[in-house]
């Protein structure tokens, strides 16, 4: 039987003190409290957190059950940890949503060989990690490297009702032209040859629940991303480049595109930040460093954290182990992780139609 003075609505107004830094309300506001009991001085309640990758779930939970522990007369609180990522609502109403696909998210660079193949496979797989339901579009008609990434050696098939089933590693389902064309065979195709492919990749394919669909998209301002805007409702777009100036001028030309085609920019990535030496540790800038963030303020995007250069990122994806896998406790695993928390974290704000904040990741 309940105490007299401790009630669920005690208990609720002690949660309001906990907020979520990213959508600056309480969780009680919010909705994030469920399943609330109050047995004498036992409480137990459900945090449902708006993404299984928050980077302050640990928190989160940690002032919850402190705030409720200051109450008068409780004893015990058990707090249950859980997720349901929210769906950002089309801004067109022209645009087809995808049948339980929630959120999509296009990772593109303004120019080549900044390793954004290798941020979308490393970014589907940290949140799949997480325990998201992900999936992965290799959007690169002209060089589809995911299955070379991924370790993936096959062909999509159909089911009975002819749509296409997709292929899945590492807990991500997976698309990809590599699936349909020979390793070295060259895609040489015009505009609406694209704008098909990536239509078929979208509606036809069978996708089921997925949380993310992370969008490999090719480098530069080119047909995909027109096709992408004018096909499905996209949530945002993440921008990968490296420190240096040419790679920053073309990463600001295609913030701008995004910008244009009414995708919102979920934020900015840093590639290749720096090398550190495993012999002495000694850290190199061999690109420069900081360009990205520097940018990211410039343009008034989020800086999602940059990536250290490191040689096994190169080879696991050369063997199909992304290093968020092969080496999970590396600072370039860990970087990408972060990478993916902030992804997250963006998303789950653009699910509540409130403007991106710029957040600077330390």
């Amino acid at each position: 039987m309940s105490s007299p003075h401790l009630d669920t609505a005690a208990v609720l107004d002690a949660l309001r003190a906990v907020v979520d830094p990213d959508l600056r309300k309480d969780i009680v506001t919010l909705g994030f409290v469920k399943d609330l009991h109050v047995d004498g001085g036992r409480v137990t309640f459900t945090i449902e957190l708006t993404t299984p990758a928050c980077p302050v779930k640990d928190l989160m939970r940690d002032q919850a059950r402190a705030a409720v522990l200051a109450l008068p007369g409780v004893r015990e609180v058990e707090v249950t940890m859980t997720a349901s990522v929210r769906a950002a609502a089309p801004r067109d109403a022209g645009q087809a949503p995808i049948p339980g696909v929630k959120n999509i998210i296009a990772v593109g660079a303004g120019k080549g060989g900044v390793g954004k193949t290798t941020v979308a496979v490393n970014l589907a797989v940290a949140l799949a990690r997480a325990g998201s339901r992900v999936g992965l579009i290799d959007g690169d008609i002209y060089g589809p490297n995911v299955p070379i990434m991924l370790g993936l050696d096959t062909q999509l098939m159909a089911d009975d009702d002819q749509k296409i089933v997709p292929a899945e590693r590492y807990g991500v389902a997976v698309v990809s032209m590599g699936f349909l064309a020979g390793d070295d065979s060259p895609v040489i195709w015009r505009g609406p040859m694209l704008h098909s492919v990536i239509r078929q990749f979208f509606q036809e394919v069978r996708w089921g629940t997925l949380d993310y669909l992370i969008v490999d998209m090719p480098p530069g301002t080119g047909d995909v991303a027109l096709s992408l805007s004018q096909t499905v409702p996209v949530t945002g777009a993440i921008v990968v480049t490296t420190p240096q100036r040419v790679s920053l001028a073309d990463s600001k030309r295609a913030i701008r595109m995004y910008q244009k085609l009414d995708i919102p920019v979920l934020g900015l990535i840093e590639n290749m930040s720096y090398f550190v030496c495993g012999a002495c540790q000694h850290e190199s800038d061999i690109f420069g460093r900081g360009g990205g963030e520097r940018t990211a303020t410039e343009m008034e995007v989020p800086f999602l954290g940059g990536i250290p250069i490191y040689e096994h990122i190169r080879i696991g994806s050369d063997e199909g182990t992304p290093i968020v896998l092969s080496e999970p406790d590396s600072p370039s695993a860990r970087a990408f992780v972060a990478v993916a928390e902030q992804t997250a974290a963006q998303v789950s704000i653009a699910a509540y139609h409130q403007p991106i904040p710029l957040r600077l990741v330390q």
